[in-house]
């Protein structure tokens, strides 16, 4: 089993389903969250805006993830997770970030989803260091998908040199 690596646009994969990098509210917002919104227009809105709030304004806490329609993506959900920000290392952003994946996969054996594309989870506005990101994300990833090989993932990075951080990383991992 691997994981491949590319540059994309997450949201032209015609993937099972695509991961979202949202915020807690799910409502949208900027970067992959807001493209995603856009694309998928104003059904996915309203989903999320279905889902419970555990708190004031917060439809999925930081570590887990949700699932709703991909509506007019070509993916056919939307598995949203809340990545950590990066407080220099010390404040279980690792754990945080790992229980991301683990949740994303998660869901999409509950749901039957083969193909999965994620973006590099808090690597743009939360600022987690993407050589860093990059070892947790694809360590949990392999951990989760152990027993299930039958599984697509795809990291969609947004430029050459993410995608180069990443491919490193997955290298190491399997050698």
């Amino acid at each position: 089993m691997s994981i491949e690596v590319i540059i994309a646009d997450i949201t032209r994969q015609a993937d099972d389903a695509i991961v979202n990098a949202a915020n807690p509210s799910l409502l949208g917002g900027g970067g992959v969250d807001g493209a995603i919104h856009r694309v998928a227009g104003p059904g996915l809105l309203e989903a999320c805006r279905a889902l419970p709030e555990i708190a004031p304004g917060v439809r999925c806490p930081t570590g887990e993830a949700r699932l709703t329609a991909g509506f007019d993506l070509p993916a056919r959900y939307v598995i949203h997770t809340v990545g950590p920000v990066w407080h220099g290392g010390g404040h279980g952003e690792a754990e945080l970030l790992s229980s991301c994946y683990r949740h994303g996969i998660r869901l999409a054996l509950a749901h039957e989803i083969r193909s999965i594309a994620f973006p590099a989870i808090s690597c743009g506005v939360y600022g987690y260091p993407p050589e860093r990101a990059a070892r947790v994300a694809l360590t949990s990833l392999y951990e989760a998908l152990r027993n299930h090989p039958d599984i697509q993932v795809r990291i969609c990075c947004f430029d050459a040199h993410m995608a180069e951080i990443w491919r490193g990383e997955n290298a190491l991992l399997l050698s």
